[in-house]
């Protein structure tokens, strides 16, 4: 497979810390994995140990031909007491950054990805609005001692995914997940605090924490710039499905786009570019959203449709609204089947081809992910991984599909 693109086009792969990097005991997801009745399939534990082995993992991408590694930094790990930053935590990214530059890669850095510090959601969290100025506190610490290092900054990944699921669960409550589950009111009280005071992202209420991460991107934006010294792109990533609409159901798609991209996009006038991420189609009827048959062939573990078309068309629905490049920072597929994943990869890139050859202004492409790793309520099932990981050993092993992929950046490049 060979495609025409810019000669400037990146290519990369990607993992978020907590699902990586194992023992993140400070994080609000590590108390939540580990509360009695929690409805997380597993802990994280140890992750892949990449806090270990990230020299490992960076050598492999690079050898791979693959130019860059979106990364997330743990503010659980830097951040362990509110106002309190660690110097050691910092000290193991700056060697994860520059262990990277030393193998080639650009680094993308996402400063925020789903988990937060303890202390952060039992205060409110990501629900309450006024919050968003410690992560701007945060953001600009990071930036201060990392900055020289990153390539590219995605300040917060998918700010408005729970709003995503108040449209594409049929039964997902309007306060969100914490209300019906009442592992989450455990977990609060364990930590001092209460449920309606118990913030944590996936769980709590969708538009508010849709409307504080989006508050704290667009204050945090200008800080990161200013203290940036090469001029590194900015922006945020965004989880866009790609809805459509079955006879009767186009004003449910509708406000389903208001409700969960277009009211961000209208918030990113002036980012560098917008992280797309996009992994499924979701159908509404004259009934709202169309449930799924889970016994059809095309379902994937995560419980939605084998569906690599939709980056096409996400692409395309995002680029009239934006005045900035995009560079999609997520796509993949959870499987066990390997040829399906290469499959996968296929249709979606002769999608992203077909967008740049009608002159889209797309950056760069970002497998998710490099590593099977924990997904989240879901545990280590979903394998979404260019590598396969043994969970007992934690051995790495190359997939077809990683061999498929550096195929492709090689051919590109020639």
């Amino acid at each position: 497979m060979k495609l025409n693109l810019p000669k400037d086009f990146i290519w990369g792969t990607a993992t978020a810390a907590h699902q990586v990097e194992g023992n993140n005991t400070n994080s609000d997801f590590w108390l939540l994995e580990n509360t009695k009745n929690t409805t997380f399939a597993e802990p994280s534990g140890i992750a892949c140990d990449q806090l270990n082995r990230y020299e490992e993992d960076i050598k492999l991408m690079s050898s791979h031909a693959i130019q860059s590694y979106r990364l997330s930094i743990e503010w659980a790990r830097i951040e362990e007491s509110e106002g309190e930053f660690s110097n050691e935590a910092i000290d193991h990214y700056k060697k994860v950054l520059d262990c990277c530059h030393e193998n080639n890669l650009q680094t993308c850095v996402t400063f925020q990805h789903f988990t937060s510090p303890l202390w952060f959601t039992a205060k409110g969290g990501w629900e309450k609005k006024e919050n968003a100025d410690l992560y701007v506190k945060y953001a600009e610490f990071v930036t201060k001692e990392l900055g020289d290092r990153v390539d590219t900054v995605c300040t917060i990944n998918e700010a408005n995914l729970t709003a995503c699921f108040a449209h594409t669960f049929p039964s997902y409550p309007e306060q969100g997940m914490k209300t019906i589950m009442p592992f989450v009111e455990d977990a609060a009280k364990s930590c001092g605090s209460t449920l309606d005071n118990f913030g944590p992202f996936l769980f709590g209420h969708p538009y508010k924490i849709r409307d504080c991460m989006m508050a704290a991107h667009v204050k945090a934006f200008p800080v990161i710039k200013g203290l940036l010294t090469k001029n590194q792109p900015v922006g945020i990533t965004l989880s866009i499905m790609d809805y459509q609409a079955a006879e009767g159901g186009e004003q449910s798609r509708d406000i389903a786009h208001a409700e969960t991209v277009d009211v961000c996009l209208d918030q990113t006038k002036d980012d560098d570019f917008i992280g797309i991420q996009t992994y499924t189609r979701h159908t509404y009827g004259p009934e709202g959203i169309m449930k799924p048959n889970v016994n059809d062939e095309n379902m994937l573990v995560m419980g939605y449709e084998y569906y690599p078309e939709s980056l096409e068309n996400v692409l395309r629905y995002v680029a009239p609204k934006i005045n900035c490049p995009m560079i999609v920072t997520e796509n993949g597929i959870g499987t066990d089947d390997d040829n399906q994943r290469i499959k996968y990869i296929t249709t979606a890139l002769k999608g992203l081809q077909s967008c740049l050859d009608d002159g889209l202004d797309i950056r760069g492409y970002y497998y998710w992910s490099f590593l099977d790793n924990f997904e989240w309520i879901y545990g280590y099932k979903p394998r979404f991984g260019l590598i396969e990981v043994n969970r007992d050993t934690l051995e790495r092993k190359s997939k077809e599909s990683l061999k498929f992929y550096e195929q492709i950046i090689r051919n590109s490049q020639s």
